[in-house]
């Protein structure tokens, strides 16, 4: 086992670990703990733009910004934290300008802005433009000019190293963060790192799902080590599935394609979205057009020989347009389907793409242990997080935004509690239940294989928890992955070695997808109603007597390590559900329409 000890340490390092490296590095010194290279991280995949109310090509401010925000998330967005990412935003990209992203620009020189779902002129008005964007290229961009601005600072990078804990000290007023413990793949080594601060900035858990536009290393790592530890998760029962996947594949056409003038079409030909959202149509956002394209498929409106996809309509914009803005997803179209977007249109069908929901922060990053409370020296910031500016449906665009506004905060937070702290001790043998967890994957002689089981889960989870949901088939995942979770404990990996133990790497994967699943089901359950990014079609209009709250759900952990359970309605499982107000301050909800 190895020792380091740093002032802040980060965990990631996609677009909101380095956004915060870099306010970090710049004040304490920080680590940046990465399981990916990080310019292999996934906010490279990011698409369409990032908006910020610029009015650089028409007019906008950001008022209208955060009405949009708080609307398109279907009122269940905390207000005050969509306030300032919309104030903020401005300011974002500019730093983003100044550290050398190469914006697309206007005749005059200004960073060009397009249109985008759910984005409006005059709270829903009409659509507006306000995504500024590098092609259909904008995370790869920022992701480069992130950790090229990184090493301009020196910020210390641990590439492949593979954090599976948190350290955790008692004090008289509650749990302090003091550290990480990781795998370094290279070697199998284990190391403990001493922090005065921790961020975690991990990523989404998208690999859930059979059909997403994720990763592979999206399984949500940082979400199910803060679980495990009896921390909450908030809201994770809301995942957005992006309208736009290439049919059967699930790989993203970025909803920058309507932005620029692509339209959706069913087997007759309709512009069907101007049934669903007559205003803005094709720019709604992305859970109900989502949803549309679910429906107009279900009704028989569906195209090709098997009816279960429509067709995504981009030849009247011709092959100049396509290949100035939207170059990369014209060649995904060409490669991975064999259909030129210049002559004839694609095939898609919504795909799992983001999770709202996540590590409850307040708008510093600070880490909740409850409604109220924090866990001093613990941050989270981007997809892994949850501070609930996307409520139950995130609007395009507002991802990338989110990851700098916030990761920005958290770098900024975390660096000045480190400046105003000493260190305090690390629990005893932190790395412990890492060496437990290790040593009881290499000794096992189960049957199990952990492909097997995540391809039941996924599987179960696209087809009871996707688009729609009901009661029955909501209790059909929660039976399968408790199930599944069961046949885990018997799996067994066929490399013992330690230099990049790929098999390994996937086992512990796989446990953190089956503890977010469990999660994501019963919340989901218990949610009696249909907002944003959940649909159930058993409870089809929105409650907000009921339900205009956020959930927050514990795993039980008794003083002896052992689980509790708790039931649901007729079900048990070892999480407690609670409640915790929406912040409402300017935009009472109302009727959601487009």
């Amino acid at each position: 086992m190895q020792f380091h000890k740093y002032d802040v340490v980060i965990v990631g390092a996609g677009g909101a670990g380095m956004r915060a490296a870099i306010e970090s590095g710049q004040q304490a010194r920080t680590a940046v703990l990465t399981k990916l290279y990080p310019t292999r991280s996934h906010t490279g995949a990011a698409q369409g733009g990032m908006c910020a109310a610029l009015a650089n090509v028409e007019e906008d401010n950001w008022e209208w910004h955060t009405f949009d925000t708080v609307k398109g998330g279907d009122y269940l967005v905390d207000q005050d934290a969509a306030e300032i990412m919309a104030k903020e935003a401005i300011d974002a990209v500019l730093d983003l300008e100044k550290m050398g992203l190469p914006f697309n620009r206007t005749p005059e020189g200004k960073i060009d802005q397009r249109r985008f779902g759910g984005h409006t002129r005059n709270h829903g008005e009409a659509a507006v433009r306000r995504a500024c964007y590098a092609a259909d290229r904008t995370g790869h961009m920022i992701l480069q000019t992130l950790y090229q601005n990184c090493i301009k600072h020196e910020v210390e990078f641990f590439n492949e190293f593979y954090v599976l804990d948190i350290c955790l000290t008692e004090t008289a007023d509650g749990p302090v963060c003091t550290g990480a413990v990781a795998l370094e793949l290279a070697t199998g080594e284990i190391h403990v790192f001493q922090a005065k601060a921790v961020v975690f900035a991990t990523g989404g858990f998208g690999k859930v799902f059979k059909t997403t536009s994720n990763a592979h290393t999206l399984t949500g790592d940082g979400m199910a080590i803060v679980f495990r530890k009896g921390l909450p998760l908030e809201d994770m029962e809301f995942y957005q599935f992006h309208p736009t996947g290439l049919a059967g594949l699930g790989i993203l056409l970025t909803e920058g394609a309507r932005g620029e003038g692509g339209i959706l079409r069913n087997d007759s030909g309709e512009r069907f979205m101007e049934r669903y959202a007559p205003t803005i149509k094709d720019l709604a956002p992305r859970d109900m057009v989502a949803r549309a394209m679910a429906t107009e498929v279900r009704e028989g409106r569906g195209c090709g020989p098997h009816k279960d996809y429509v067709l995504l309509d981009l030849t009247h914009l011709g092959a100049e347009v396509l290949d100035a803005k939207l170059p990369d997803i014209t060649e995904f179209s060409r490669t991975y389907l064999g259909i030129d977007p210049v002559e004839e249109p694609v095939p898609v069908y919504p795909t799992a793409h983001y999770a709202m929901g996540g590590i409850p922060t307040n708008i510093k990053g600070e880490v909740l242990r409850d409604a109220e409370n924090v866990v001093p020296g613990l941050y989270a910031a981007g997809e892994c997080a949850c501070v609930s500016v996307h409520g139950a449906n995130r609007l395009g665009t507002n991802s990338l935004l989110d990851i700098n506004v916030f990761g920005r905060r958290a770098g900024i937070a975390a660096a000045e509690y480190a400046k105003a702290h000493d260190f305090v001790d690390l629990p005893e043998a932190p790395e412990v239940p890492v060496v437990a967890m290790v040593d009881k994957l290499n000794a096992s002689t189960g049957g199990e294989r952990v492909a097997n089981i995540r391809t039941e889960l996924q599987q179960t989870m696209d087809a009871n928890a996707s688009v729609y949901r009901t009661e029955d088939t909501l209790k059909q995942a929660l039976h399968d992955v408790q199930a599944l979770k069961e046949r885990f404990d018997r799996v067994a990996i066929q490399d013992h070695g330690k230099r990049y133990n790929t098999d390994l790497l996937e086992a512990v994967e796989l446990g953190f997808l089956l503890e977010l699943a469990e999660v994501l089901v019963l919340g989901a359950i218990n949610r009696k109603e249909s907002r944003g990014g959940h649909a159930r079609e058993d409870y089809t209009t929105r409650d907000d007597v009921n339900f205009l709250r956020h959930t927050m759900a514990y795993k039980q952990i008794s003083d002896d390590d052992t689980t509790k359970k708790t039931g649901f309605g007729g079900l048990t499982a070892d999480i407690r559900l609670d409640y915790k107000p929406v912040v409402i301050t300017r935009y009472q909800p109302m009727e959601r329409k487009y």
